[in-house]
């Protein structure tokens, strides 16, 4: 459990009269690649249109958990073309939004430091920073060659542990069923 992290929230009280605990919903932060994916024009390609594909399904059961952004996430959507950001932009409306803290900017320095990823992936690594120090269930995303990266994610896991955090479980659409999993 990480320092003084909010979530996850496994467990709340199940109310006055209760016998005991139920379990909470699980928390996902929704990195930009996600919203992306989910507004895009349709495409030919057909492993990009497989991810939409399972992008429009996993979000459309997506009131199942408790869904968090970043300040990064909404500057990322913002940019491009106009009209793709308002579409981006309105399927983000409502979720919540997670602040950059010392221990998130501590968290992202450490991760570009220690070879969890790359220099030039200074985003990533404060959408990692993010999900983790806040203690967040799931990080999901499309971002393969960064983030989502089997190579990466011992070492990301590592330098989280190294901090003093839970990193997140990190994944796809396509590797979070539909539904609260808990």
């Amino acid at each position: 459990m990480s320092r003084g992290a909010p979530f996850p929230r496994r467990y709340h009280s199940a109310g006055r009269g209760s016998l005991g605990l139920v379990a909470a919903r699980a928390s996902v932060y929704v990195e930009t690649s996600v919203v992306s994916y989910l507004v895009a024009r349709p495409t030919r390609d057909i492993v990009l249109a497989a991810h939409q594909r399972l992008t429009r399904t996993w979000w459309s059961s997506r009131s199942a958990f408790d869904l968090f952004v970043s300040d990064f996430v909404l500057d990322e959507a913002r940019a491009g073309d106009a009209s793709a950001a308002s579409k981006r932009l309105r399927a983000l409306r409502g979720i919540s939004t997670l602040q950059v803290t010392p221990d998130v900017a501590r968290l992202a320095v450490a991760l570009l430091t220690g070879g969890g990823l790359p220099a030039k992936a200074t985003l990533d690594a404060f959408h990692v920073a993010i999900a983790t120090a806040n203690g967040v269930d799931y990080l999901l995303t499309w971002n393969c060659k960064h983030i989502a990266n089997a190579t990466l994610r011992g070492k990301i896991e590592g330098i989280c542990r190294a901090e003093g955090f839970s990193a997140p479980a990190i994944c796809t659409p396509e590797e979070l069923p539909p539904g609260n999993p808990k």
